[in-house]
C-alpha cells in the first residue's frame, strides 16, 4: 500500500504544481479514514519538493516513484521509493528516507538514537541511517521481489535531511555511527550533488514504473513464526556464533523498528551501565502486535550474549514451555513464570524481562511458596533492572493485576527510576492500525475514530455461515504453506479425561460441528500425536483441536479462525455489550468485572491473525451487529 505511485516526470510536475500535497491527504483519507496531521503535510509539502527538484536537475524522469510506501505486515511508511535501472541494466530501488531537522544532539545512553526535535517536541529517534537501514532490511525480508532467485530488485537507502548542515555536526558522524553511515549515507543541504549522483548511478537508465508494478503485485512471504524466527537467534548467540550488539541489525536478526528498536537500545544501555545498588524499572505498553515479545526476545538473546545474568519471565505455560521446547535445555534456566521469583536474593538477576506483564497476580500461589509480598514487589525485588511489556486490555481473569499505572506505583515505592515507553505500530492483523482500533471500538473497549471496518490489501476479516465454513478456510490455508488455528470463546465444558480409544473428548459443540478442546495440561490416557496443551500453537497437530484464550494468547498465526460464543452477546434495543456468565464455563472470569474480562478475551483472540480472521457468531443479534459496521 502507498499513499503516491507515479513515473519520476508526473512526480516532478506534480511537486511544481503544488498537487502531490492535496493528493496524498485525499489517499491518506480513504487508507486511514481521518486527515493527516498539519504538521504531516507540511513535512510532505517541504520535503517532496527538495527532492522532485534534485531529481528535476539529473532528467530523471522515466524512473518510477511511490510516495509513503507501507511495510508489509506493518504499520510503518518509507518516505520515498525510487525504482528504475543502472547502467548495467540491473533492476535497483532507493529508499529514502526525508527529515526537516536542523539540529540534534545526544541522548544520555550510548546507543542507536539521537534527541531532536519532532512532532512539537525534543524526543528520542534513531539516528537517520539506522531507522532506513532497518526499512531496507525488513523490506528485502518480507516482499518477494527483493529476495526471490531469479534477478531479484537491488535495494539502497539513504537519508537526506535537507535543512541540516551535516559538514559542520559532531552528532550524526559520531564513530559509534561509522558503520551505518556508511551502508546507508546521510545528505544534508550541502550536499544535494552528492545525493543526486547516489539516485543516479541506482536508477539513472530508467524503465522504473515497469519495476514499480512488480513491486506492487509481488508476493508477501508467508510470515515467519515469531518463535521459530527470534528462538534461532538466541541459540547461536547462547553458543557465542554472532556477533554482539551492532548499532544495525544483521539480517540474521529478527529487524526491530524505530520505537522497538529505541526500547531495545534503552535496555541494552542501563543493563551495561547500571551500577549494583541503582534499580530501575521499564515500562513497555503495547497493543497485541506491536512486537513486545519480538523486542524481549531479541533483548534475551543479546543481554545473554553479552554475559549479563538476564531471565524471561511470562504468566503464560503454554508460551513458556513452549519456548523452553524449542530453544532446548542450554535456554531452559532463563525461561520463568512471574510466581518463580519469591526466593530469589534481591538484585541478583542482572535484567528480568517479563512479556505479558498485564498477567501479573495479586500474590505467588501454589505451587510456590507465597512470600507475603505483592507478586510485582517480589519481582522488582529480585532484579536490578526490571523490563514490563504490558497491554493494559489484556488481562483475561479476575486477579490478574499488571495494570501500567499499578506498576508504576510499585516500582516508584521501591525506589526505583521508572521509564515509559509505548509500542504503537502494528505488525499483526497485516500491519494495520486500522483493524485493531475499530475491534476495540466494536467491542466498546475504548473509543477510537475508527467506527467502521474497510477490507483492506493485506489484511482480510470476514464473517462465515458457519464453523465448519472457518475450519475449513483455515485448513485450506495450512495446506498452501500458512500457519493456522480455530479457537472460541470458552462456553463449553472441558473434560480432563481422554476417551476410551485416547481421543479427546469432544466437548464442543455448535450443530453439527463436534470438536475437542485441546488438550488440558493435566490430560491423562491420550494417544500419541495429540498435542499436549502448552504445544497445541506449536505441533502441527493442534488445528484439530479448538484452541481457547490460555493457550492463545501470546502466540500468532497467520490466519485465525474465531468461534464467538453466547458468553457475549451484543443488546440493539439497548445498544450495549451484555456479558451472560451462564454461558461460561471459565470459572476464572466469573465475577463483577466478567463483562470486561470476557471483551478482553474476544479482544484477544480476534487480534491473533497476521493476515486474516475469520468468525462465526453464534448470536445471530451479535453477527448483525459486526456485519453493520463493516463497510461495503
Amino acid at each position: 500500500m502507498r499513499l503516491y505511485a507515479g513515473s519520476a516526470g508526473d512526480f516532478i510536475s506534480l511537486n511544481t504544481e503544488n498537487k502531490l500535497v492535496d493528493i496524498l491527504r485525499e489517499q491518506f483519507l480513504k487508507q486511514f479514514g481521518y486527515n493527516p496531521s498539519h504538521n504531516e503535510a507540511m513535512s510532505w509539502r517541504n520535503s517532496l519538493f527538495r527532492l522532485s527538484y534534485i531529481m528535476e536537475r539529473q532528467n530523471l524522469d522515466s524512473q518510477g516513484v511511490m510516495v509513503e510506501y507501507k511495510l508489509p505486515l506493518s504499520a510503518k511508511r518509507i518516505d520515498v521509493v525510487i525504482y528504475g535501472r543502472d547502467e548495467q541494466q540491473n533492476k535497483q530501488a532507493v529508499i529514502i528516507e526525508l527529515k526537516q531537522w536542523e539540529k540534534c544532539e545526544f541522548t544520555d545512553y550510548d546507543s542507536d538514537y539521537v534527541l531532536t526535535w519532532v512532532g512539537g517536541g525534543h524526543r528520542s529517534v534513531l539516528h537517520p541511517s539506522v531507522q532506513v537501514g532497518n526499512y531496507l532490511y525488513y523490506l528485502k525480508e518480507n516482499n518477494s521481489a527483493f529476495y526471490k532467485e531469479k534477478d531479484p530488485i537491488q535495494v539502497s537507502a539513504c537519508s537526506y535531511l535537507h535543512n541540516y548542515n551535516i559538514s559542520s555536526d559532531t552528532t550524526l558522524q559520531d564513530t559509534r555511527f561509522d558503520e551505518a553511515v556508511k551502508r546507508f549515507p546521510i545528505y544534508g543541504a550541502e550536499d544535494s550533488s552528492q545525493l543526486s549522483a547516489f539516485i543516479y548511478n541506482r536508477v539513472g537508465a530508467g524503465e522504473g514504473m515497469t519495476i514499480l508494478e512488480e513491486v506492487e503485485h509481488s508476493k508477501l512471504r508467508p510470515s515467519k513464526k515469531l518463535l521459530k524466527q527470534v528462538s534461532g537467534v538466541i541459540k547461536q548467540k547462547l553458543k557465542g556464533e554472532l556477533n554482539l550488539f551492532g548499532q544495525v541489525r544483521t539480517k540474521e536478526d529478527y529487524i526491530l523498528l524505530d520505537e522497538q528498536l529505541i526500547v531495545y537500545d534503552i535496555v541494552m544501555s542501563i543493563a551495561r551501565n547500571t551500577k549494583s545498588k541503582q534499580k530501575h524499572a521499564i515500562i513497555v505498553n503495547g497493543g497485541a502486535g506491536t512486537g513486545k515479545s519480538v523486542v524481549g526476545l531479541q533483548l534475551l538473546a543479546d543481554l545473554t550474549a553479552s554475559n549479563i545474568n538476564a531471565h524471561y519471565a511470562t504468566g503464560s505455560r503454554s508460551f513458556t514451555e513452549t519456548l523452553r521446547k524449542i530453544l532446548g535445555k542450554e535456554a531452559s534456566s532463563l525461561l520463568k513464570y512471574f510466581m518463580s521469583y519469591g526466593d530469589v536474593e534481591p538484585n541478583s538477576i542482572d535484567v528480568l524481562l517479563m512479556d505479558e506483564a498485564h498477567r501479573i497476580r495479586e500474590r505467588t500461589g501454589y505451587p510456590f511458596k507465597s512470600t507475603g509480598r505483592l507478586q510485582v514487589e517480589d519481582l522488582l525485588r529480585a532484579a536490578r533492572v526490571s523490563v514490563f511489556f504490558i497491554d493494559d486490555f489484556q488481562a483475561v481473569r479476575r486477579g490478574e493485576i499488571g495494570q501500567s499505572i499499578f506498576i508504576r506505583q510499585q516500582a516508584q515505592k521501591m525506589g526505583c527510576t521508572v521509564y515509559e515507553y509505548n509500542l504503537e505500530s502494528q505488525f499483526r492483523n497485516g500491519g494495520s492500525e486500522k483493524y485493531s482500533q475499530w475491534i476495540d471500538h466494536t467491542l466498546h473497549i475504548r473509543e477510537t475514530a475508527t467506527t467502521e471496518w474497510k477490507q483492506e490489501d493485506n489484511f482480510e476479516f470476514q464473517i462465515m455461515d458457519s464453523p465448519h465454513a472457518v475450519e475449513q478456510a483455515i485448513r485450506n490455508k495450512i495446506d498452501e504453506g500458512y500457519s493456522g488455528r480455530v479457537m472460541a470463546g470458552f462456553c463449553w465444558p472441558w473434560t480432563k479425561q481422554a476417551d476410551a480409544d485416547g481421543e479427546l473428548h469432544k466437548d464442543v459443540v455448535v450443530g453439527d460441528y463436534i470438536r475437542p478442546w485441546n488438550a488440558d495440561e493435566k490430560t491423562k490416557g491420550m494417544r500419541r500425536g495429540i498435542p499436549k496443551s502448552q504445544y497445541w500453537a506449536y505441533e502441527d497437530a493442534g488445528i484439530d483441536q479448538v484452541g481457547c484464550i490460555y493457550t492463545a494468547q501470546g502466540f500468532e498465526f497467520d490466519y485465525a479462525g474465531i468461534i464467538f460464543g453466547n458468553d457475549l452477546r451484543y443488546n440493539p434495543d439497548k445498544g450495549e455489550w451484555e456479558g451472560f456468565p451462564e454461558n461460561s464455563h471459565d470459572s476464572a472470569v466469573k465475577g463483577a468485572d466478567f463483562l470486561q474480562l470476557v471483551k478482553n478475551t474476544y479482544r484477544v483472540l480476534l487480534g491473533r491473525g497476521m493476515k486474516a480472521c475469520y468468525v462465526y457468531f453464534m448470536d445471530k443479534e451479535t453477527e448483525r451487529y459486526f456485519r453493520s459496521r463493516v463497510r461495503k
